[in-house]
């Protein structure tokens, strides 16, 4: 089959997470006609989140292309780049503050940014409650997606914007995630200010890291007076299973980890006896390093469909810089196919730089070291 133009072609986008959409708007700014699937039953059908740092190198060029950093600007927060290092006693080692008019990374919950994409799209553009199962046809195009309700979809061009566990990466590629062999339990904390003042101050306006090489914690503001707190420890990936437990049973997971920061200060251990409503499990998972694969001329992938790697700042931003290029390179190519290959020629390498400097990095998160707060790939957790 001959490649067909951007602008004749059904270009599908699967998953309507930040990189999914801001490749649909960036598409819709260009005149080019696209469809974004996603299995959820719609946007609020589940929580999408902490907060984010979009970074003035990555996420905000693609949100330029998008006609949106300066409605990005009005409802991000530049003082959450603040950041703290503590040592298991409570007490701050390292402190950086952002400047008066520092914007290179501010903080924007991931669901207002998901909003604001949205907000952005043509009227049904997303079409909610369509989990895709396979992608199949001929390696030529077009290819078919089997959704998970049954039906079938044909597109000439098929991009893999959907995470972790990707169902459009088998695909491209037999690679699948691994454990890193570092776990995340997340607890929330809401009405901060009022009802959690040690905490907040503890926190600051930004984030708060501390660890003893063996586990840590993570603090991040969130917008609307939340705090999450990530629980960092070495762990096998069922290790909460493995004890006869669910995330959900909150009083005993809880007396599991005071017993693991029992060293800890009474201050820090709040965020374990504190929180409001049950854990979220988050084993972190990465693909091999470098993560490529054979070109073929009607898929493609983005974000962490592409380049999964452990949360330290790049994910998203990373994801929304791939759908810029990619949407670009569909705006300017004369063929599909071109375009495919001119983005992966640029994405691929980018990608496998970054994911070698960060292979294994899961590891940084529970070091005791003060951290060198410029490095924005070893700073703090965050995707």
């Amino acid at each position: 089959m001959t490649s067909p133009t951007p602008a004749s072609a059904r270009i599908t986008v699967v998953g309507a997470g930040p990189g999914g959409l801001t490749c649909a708007r960036i598409l819709q700014r260009h005149g080019l006609t696209v469809t974004v699937l996603d299995r959820d039953a719609g946007p609020d059908a589940r929580d999408q989140g902490g907060t984010l740092d979009l970074h003035a190198d990555n996420g905000q060029i693609a949100l330029r292309e998008a006609g949106l950093l300066d409605e990005f600007f009005r409802l991000a927060r530049p003082e959450g780049q603040e950041m703290r290092q503590l040592d298991p006693a409570g007490t701050i080692t390292a402190h950086q503050m952002p400047g008066p008019d520092d914007l290179f990374k501010p903080e924007i919950d991931r669901g207002r940014l998901r909003d604001l994409l949205l907000g952005s799209l043509r009227p049904g553009t997303v079409r909610w409650g369509k989990g895709v199962e396979r992608v199949g046809g001929p390696e030529a195009g077009p290819r078919v997606l089997h959704l998970t309700d049954g039906t079938t979809i044909e597109s000439d061009l098929v991009i893999g914007a959907d995470g972790a566990f990707s169902r459009v990466r088998p695909a491209l590629s037999p690679a699948v995630p691994a454990y890193s062999g570092v776990s995340f339990l997340e607890a929330w904390f809401t009405d901060v200010e009022a009802r959690h003042p040690e905490i907040a101050a503890l926190v600051g306006q930004g984030g708060a890291h501390a660890a003893d090489g063996e586990r840590a914690m993570f603090a991040q503001r969130n917008g609307g007076d939340h705090i999450r707190v990530y629980l960092i420890q070495r762990v096998p990936a069922d290790w909460i299973a493995a004890s006869g437990l669910s995330p959900r049973d909150t009083d005993a997971v809880r007396a599991l980890l005071l017993q693991r920061y029992a060293h800890w200060s009474p201050a820090l251990r709040r965020m374990i006896t504190d929180n409001d409503g049950p854990y979220v499990d988050r084993p972190i998972f990465a693909l091999p390093v470098p993560h490529t694969w054979a070109h073929h001329p009607a898929v493609t992938l983005l974000g962490d469909a592409a380049h999964l790697m452990p949360p330290l700042g790049v994910g998203v931003n990373l994801a929304m810089l791939d759908a810029s290029d990619l949407a670009l390179a569909l705006a300017n190519a004369a063929t599909v196919d071109d375009a495919v290959r001119a983005y992966e020629k640029t994405m691929l390498p980018r990608s496998a730089e970054h994911a070698r400097v960060l292979d294994g990095a899961a590891e940084d998160l529970l070091s005791a070291e003060v951290p060198d707060f410029a490095d924005d790939e070893s700073a703090a957790p965050g995707r």
